[in-house]
């Protein structure tokens, strides 16, 4: 059985996380939120012979976003696809807050939109899309259902923590009930890589998260 390959590239200044994955034995992959420095998602593309079939952006913000141009000039056909709700980002520096940090981005539009529920397969991996709004207006997060059960989720939950939500559409009580309604649901064991810091369960944090953990 092909294996999930997962490969963590930090982007400076903001320590984002961009994911390049692909199943072992194919070529194609999939890049998961783009980050500022496209030169190290390249080099990774390179040493493992890859090439991407789709970008996927969980969310608008500028530091999820920041490569987005240069994947798609290098490879035009992969499209570029984003939830329903998050599009306008793409194209605004204010709402996507790069502005605020004084390095105004714009992506290239989406090629396609999701919307909550929706199922794409690239590369040969399916994901499930879940639109977990809060952090951003129209984040989602994307899921795999393998034989582990592997959540791509941006900002929405981190190791010990939560997203930001004084951002522009912003909302902790939006955020939280999204976070029990649609990620803690899935299995104890299943992945999480977020957006800024190291992978976790979901087990682990609807234990010991003080943001969203299970009441005692």
């Amino acid at each position: 059985m092909s294996r999930l390959e997962i490969r963590t590239i930090e982007s400076l200044p903001f320590q984002e996380n961009t994911y390049v994955v692909w199943l072992t034995g194919r070529t194609d992959c999939l890049v998961i939120d783009p980050g500022l420095e496209p030169d190290l998602i390249f080099e990774v593309l390179q040493e493992n012979g890859l090439k991407p079939a789709a970008i996927l952006n969980t969310h608008g913000h500028g530091d999820h976003i920041g490569g987005n141009e240069a994947l798609k000039k290098a490879y035009p056909d992969a499209p570029l696809i984003i939830g329903e709700n998050e599009k306008h980002l793409l194209r605004d520096p204010r709402a996507n807050v790069s502005g605020l940090f004084g390095i105004p981005i714009i992506s290239p539009p989406a090629d396609w939109t999701l919307q909550d529920g929706d199922r794409i397969t690239y590369a040969g991996i399916t994901f499930l899309s879940r639109e977990i709004p809060g952090h951003s207006p129209g984040h989602v997060v994307f899921i795999h259902e393998g034989e582990r059960t592997t959540a791509f989720v941006g900002d929405v939950l981190f190791r010990g923590s939560v997203g930001r939500t004084d951002f522009p559409g912003g909302s902790f009580e939006t955020l939280e009930e999204g976070i029990r309604a649609k990620l803690f649901v899935l299995p104890e064991d299943t992945a999480v890589y977020p957006g800024h810091g190291p992978a976790t369960t979901i087990g682990h944090e609807r234990r010991t998260n003080p943001f969203v953990k299970d009441a005692n």
